[in-house]
């Protein structure tokens, strides 16, 4: 064969290899990138974790704590200027006297929006790999700037919301002392908060009855509540997917959970459904004909992921009523029933796509007293309630006369 006949097949043969060794990459870099959930076949061949003392929560090495950054990071969680028109900040929706949450279905939202979810707690939120019901953060830094920004929640601008830090002096120089930056950064806002949250956790004086039983206290428990943890471990089969030290596998499952109703009653509920049906991508005739939030799915646009979500810890639960992720059920009592009944409601209801409903769940067949053991136990999975006096707000700079701005100006 010529040269000339072999410098076409040598080039289509290199073309080949490339592109081959480019769509390989691709796919790695898609798979490392996708938010997939923890594999089930190694989970089911390796079992569930046994639960376990909570551990110091992980502090990333790019954001470690300090007292000073902890104390910035309280002032900025209570201060409703970092949202759009500074109405709006996270303990709007994270209130400590509710859990640090919201005690409503569904969570409060920018004013003249409602929010389409529940609204979780971030007491022991430091411990979650996975945020927000369908995991679409990875951090509480990630987490704080999402909820600061979302459309329905904090609706702000980080330009503005860094301007309005700029223009407080005791911001200046918090933000110089904990980050030695001459002005406020709004991405050093969402860290010094994700520190504060670090320290909202249930240890030391707010352990739980439970973590000082697997720690060796027996005397923890009472005989009810020993019961409920064999019941939670065994026929109930809780720890299946509320397992480990924040009694969560952080996967995603559907369990069954029926859609809130009142997306069917109110105006206002409706609209911010229909709005996040668009902002999430869904398909034209989901957004027509969608009635229900199918969870993971916005993020894998896998149809076998609609109406799954993470799988919440259970620890702090006896303050942070309603439980689920459209909060449905407002009681442990309700919850366990719906459990027992195989992810059914009281009506009869479940979720509206029974296709993707984990194998998981199905009727448990509990007595009465078997239910008032298990809902014991899971109240001691909670330690005395966090409580913490609001600090005061730092406010702007005083306001100056063209004149008096003159005459400083002259005295320099």
């Amino acid at each position: 064969m010529s040269k000339m006949k072999q410098t076409p097949t040598l080039l289509a043969a290199a073309i080949t290899t490339a592109l081959l060794a480019g769509c390989a990459a691709q796919v790695t870099a898609e798979q490392s990138a996708a938010p997939a959930a923890a594999p089930a076949a190694a989970k089911m061949a390796k079992g569930p974790a046994p639960l376990a003392p909570l551990p110091a929560p992980p502090i990333p090495p790019d954001n470690l704590q300090s007292p000073e950054k902890v104390e910035l990071g309280k002032i900025l969680f209570f201060d409703p200027r970092l949202g759009g028109d500074a109405s709006t900040g996270c303990s709007t929706c994270h209130e400590p006297d509710q859990g640090w949450a919201w005690a409503e279905d569904f969570s409060r939202g920018y004013p003249g929006t409602v929010h389409w979810r529940n609204s979780q707690t971030v007491v022991n939120s430091g411990y979650m790999p996975r945020q927000f019901w369908a995991g679409s953060a990875s951090s509480n830094e990630k987490q704080a700037r999402g909820a600061a920004r979302g459309g329905v929640a904090g609706n702000g601008e980080a330009d503005i919301m860094e301007s309005r830090l700029r223009l407080i002096p005791e911001y200046v120089e918090r933000f110089r002392d904990v980050f030695g930056t001459e002005w406020p950064l709004v991405r050093d806002a969402w860290r010094a908060i994700s520190a504060f949250e670090r320290t909202l956790n249930s240890r030391g004086e707010y352990e739980s009855q439970v973590d000082k039983y697997l720690k060796g206290d027996k005397s923890a428990l009472n005989a009810e509540e020993i019961k409920g943890k064999a019941l939670f471990e065994g026929k109930a089969g809780c720890i299946q997917c509320h397992n480990g030290a924040v009694a969560s596998d952080q996967d995603f499952h559907n369990i069954g959970v029926p859609p809130n109703k009142r997306w069917e009653e109110d105006g206002l509920a409706q609209i911010t459904f229909r709005f996040e049906q668009y902002a999430k991508g869904q398909t034209q005739e989901g957004y027509r004909k969608a009635k229900s939030d199918w969870g993971f799915y916005y993020r894998s646009k896998n149809a076998w992921d609609k109406g799954k979500f993470r799988t919440a810890p259970l620890r702090y639960l006896s303050y942070t009523a309603p439980y689920m992720h459209n909060g449905v059920f407002y009681t442990l009592e309700e919850v366990v029933d719906f459990y027992d009944r195989g992810g059914f409601d009281e009506e009869g209801r479940t979720t509206l796509f029974p296709e993707n409903k984990s194998k998981l769940i199905k009727p448990l067949g509990l007595t009465d007293d078997e239910k008032a053991a298990l809902v014991a136990f899971l109240e001691a999975m909670s330690g005395p309630e966090i409580t913490i006096e609001k600090p005061k707000m730092p406010e702007y700079a005083p306001l100056f006369t063209r004149a008096e701005l003159e005459a400083a100006q002259e005295a320099k």
